[in-house]
């Protein structure tokens, strides 16, 4: 992050909207909004909120999968392929 192009103060945001919203796209980089000194907001294109929600929710779902394993609730590979097999000739008949 460039701290003098990614950080402005809110009365900037006012005035500036458009730049704002033109650097963020052209930059994908996010610009963190202050009032009074104080971050309190950051503004950020589209994608790069969309692919930063993506990543949490795939760091969510590891997580979730490495408590899963530590907890002993886990199955073999060969176990579950042997078992959709199973599914899928039974959905055949």
């Amino acid at each position: 992050m460039k701290v003098s192009t990614d950080i402005k103060p809110i009365s900037y945001l006012k005035s500036h909207a458009a730049d704002i919203l033109k650097q963020i796209n052209d930059t994908h980089r996010p610009i963190v909004i202050t009032q009074n000194g104080e971050p309190r907001a950051v503004v950020q294109d589209p994608d790069s909120y969309d692919n930063m929600r993506n990543a949490i929710g795939i760091l969510k779902l590891i997580s979730q999968g490495e408590e899963e394993v530590r907890q002993g609730r886990s199955r073999e590979q060969e176990e579950v392929f042997q078992d959709i097999e199973l599914l899928l000739a039974n959905n055949d008949k």
